[in-house]
């Protein structure tokens, strides 16, 4: 899934980044107003944390700009000015979350995961079948019978894409947005998408994931696995 970080300070924002990564999200930085409120709008990315006290112009004021454009991407605002007013006025202007500094990054990754599920309205967490759960932590899949199977980078986050799309169609262009960073050119191909659903379902049997011709891929939570 792909989140945007906006944020001014470099360091922490690249702090961010590294930890949303190694629990397997793809992270777009910017660190102004101006730039993050034309990137979210091309309507990619799955969450966005959003400092308020940005230069060009201030998060409150793109996030208003984002709602009354129609722009509902899941939002969590970090600010140092933790009083309740400025909460509320967070919350008033179309924020989803607000989270105070200092904060401990694993809280802000669990509050992106919940904000990801109730977008997805996916209520179940972890992310689980009637067969097996996705272990998001060792990024691997656990069956319920206790054994485990590794999944690559790239097979984890595609999983992970699915099982939130459980029910309905998505497409090979949606994968593609949300597994891989922009800058993957060798990897933004369809063929690319076409090989790892392959191997997933090597892993995973061969009646959850089903192709839907000329339309994408349908993730069906309580079919029947047959692992090969």
């Amino acid at each position: 899934m792909r989140v945007l970080v906006v944020e001014d300070d470099v360091a922490l924002c690249a702090m961010i980044r590294r930890r949303l990564m190694e629990q397997g999200f793809v992270v777009d930085m910017v660190h102004d107003g101006v730039e993050a409120e034309t990137l979210a709008q091309q309507g990619v990315h799955d969450v966005v944390v959003l400092d308020l006290g940005l230069p060009s112009r201030n998060g409150l004021s793109v996030l208003r700009t984002w709602r009354r454009a129609g722009l509902s991407i899941p939002t969590i605002i970090l600010s140092a000015r933790n009083s309740w007013q400025e909460k509320i006025e967070g919350i008033e202007a179309g924020a989803d979350d607000y989270l105070g500094k200092p904060f401990a990054m694993a809280e802000l990754v669990t509050r992106i995961k919940a904000l990801l599920r109730r977008s997805y309205r996916h209520n179940q967490a972890p992310l689980a079948t009637s067969s097996f759960t996705l272990d998001e932590g060792q990024q691997a899949v656990l069956w319920h019978d206790g054994r485990s199977v590794a999944l690559t980078a790239t097979e984890f986050r595609l999983l992970r894409c699915l099982m939130l799309s459980a029910g309905r169609i998505v497409t090979k262009e949606y994968l593609l947005d949300h597994i891989y960073d922009f800058d993957d050119e060798h990897e933004h191909d369809h063929n690319v998408i076409e090989v790892h659903i392959l191997n997933l379902r090597k892993k995973i049997g061969h009646g959850m994931i089903v192709t839907k011709r000329h339309q994408g891929y349908l993730f069906q939570s309580e079919a029947t696995p047959v692992v090969s």
